[in-house]
């Protein structure tokens, strides 16, 4: 049995252009991975089609020839759409998403499709249709969600790198647990359509990597307006040429240290390496930090009343006959949603949009970037529910997205960085968090540390 590439996937691309390895090759290699896998990170393979387009693959474009996990909320034509629910196991798709579109453009194999947590709705994958999905680094452990199978690809090996969507942390909160890189970009960079529904404004599309550079280039290939979606931004070039010029532009900069962000109940072990990570990259860097307070409303509950109206959407005409086909914590949203969503909870979450944009602007102006933890603690149990226990501190399940969520609501980019692990062996990831289309200096500022302290590739 042929083993999968455990390098990057641009690294991929120059062993194809070399002749060192096939595409042929490298998407058998990928077949025999998932076959042999226990992860339960793929839920649908459409082998023929993959074959074909690696027997043409053009190794000259950016991913020509790279098999690429595809989330299993991103549509792509003629696959299951699911949205990771039993209601839906029926489903085709009877379109391709743009994101999806471009990365095949670029060269990419669509190799398999990845699990992930019902409707997108939990930083856990487990649904009813597909079960738990385990975490390379402790199988037993989940990868997060809702890209937690893209994660657990990535790092398991079966992939080089995958797709990924984030409306309240679900790239950065599966990149965190699994030791991978994962940057929520600026609301808008990548198109979301075709088909777009805007709902509450946080949902972004991305990718769950193994290095910088994988990034910035999925980001050149994929970034770009769309007609499609009207939210979607003009196109910038230059992603992964830039990485290494900004050194400079970085020098000076002001950064606030805050593991918890203002709030977040945080484990002792991942308070201790967030603040020494983000007090060295501040040093290497040049930059400065500062002693200001991070002040955020709380926006867990908003945000998760919000959603929940794509939540009903999703569910359509179904509910009444199927509702026992949906996880726990999805029907007791949709139950939530009808019984309290109307005129006066959408003027609250305004009023707190609102009130977390001032927030953030404000925490803006004071500061160029701030390093916090990703998650609040290492990746807990596969299955089972959220816990709400961090290191012996009690909270809530909501401390999961405490981190996370503000940033989707107010639309900045965040990035996850892995910088280390637990006494347990399990990855801790450091999240960076700049102002509206700062993306380009958070891949800087990541690609510091992972010159400095380079981490595994896979688990």
């Amino acid at each position: 049995m042929s083993q999968t590439w455990k390098g990057d996937a641009v690294s991929l691309v120059d062993a194809f252009r070399s002749g060192e390895r096939l595409p042929v090759e490298e998407l058998e290699a990928t077949w025999d991975a998932i076959d042999a896998s226990e992860l339960n990170a793929v839920c649908f393979e459409d082998r023929d089609a993959s074959l074909a387009a690696a027997r043409t693959a053009d190794v000259s474009l950016p991913f020509g020839g790279v098999p690429i996990g595809v989330k299993e909320l991103d549509p792509v034509q003629d696959w299951p759409d699911t949205d990771a629910s039993l209601m839906w196991a029926d489903r085709r798709s009877s379109y391709t998403c743009t994101a999806v579109e471009r990365l095949s453009a670029a060269g990419g194999l669509l190799a398999a499709q990845t699990t992930a947590s019902e409707f997108g709705g939990l930083n856990q994958t487990w649904t009813r249709l597909h079960g738990a999905t385990g975490n390379p680094w402790a199988p037993d452990r989940t990868p997060g969600g809702s890209s937690g199978g893209s994660a657990a690809g990535v790092a398991g090996g079966l992939f080089p790198i995958a797709t990924g969507g984030d409306g309240g942390g679900s790239i950065r909160i599966p990149a965190g647990f699994c030791g991978l890189v994962g940057l929520k970009a600026t609301y808008g960079r990548i198109p979301r359509g075709p088909q777009t529904t805007v709902g509450n404004l946080t949902v972004v599309k991305g990718c769950v990597s193994r290095s910088v550079r994988d990034t910035a280039r999925w980001f050149d290939v994929s970034n770009g307006y769309d007609g499609r979606d009207p939210h979607s931004l003009p196109r910038v070039s230059g992603w992964e040429q830039g990485l290494g010029t900004r050194v400079g532009e970085l020098r000076g900069a002001r950064v606030i240290v805050d593991p918890t962000l203002g709030g977040a109940v945080v484990a002792d072990d991942t308070m201790t390496l967030v603040d020494e990570a983000a007090r060295f990259l501040s040093e290497i860097a040049g930059m400065r930090i500062i002693a200001t307070s991070v002040l955020l409303p709380k926006a867990g509950a908003a945000w998760a009343l919000s959603g929940a109206i794509g939540l009903v959407m999703s569910v359509e005409d179904r509910w009444d006959d199927r509702a026992a086909e949906l996880t726990p914590p999805m029907a007791a949203g949709v139950r939530r949603a009808k019984e309290l969503l109307n005129v006066d909870t959408m003027v609250r979450f305004e009023r707190r949009r609102t009130e977390i944009f001032e927030a953030m602007a404000l925490l803006f102006d004071q500061a160029d970037f701030v390093m916090s933890a990703t998650n609040p603690d290492v990746a807990f149990a596969a299955s089972g529910g959220i816990p709400t226990s961090f290191g012996g501190k009690e909270s809530d399940a909501g401390n999961n997205g405490a981190l996370t969520i503000a940033s989707n609501i107010y639309g900045n980019p965040a990035i996850s960085i892995p910088i280390g692990t637990d006494a347990a062996g399990l990855p801790i990831g450091m999240q960076v968090s700049g102002p509206h289309h700062s993306e380009p200096m958070l891949l800087e500022l990541a690609a510091m540390i992972e010159r400095e302290r380079p981490w595994p590739l896979v688990a």
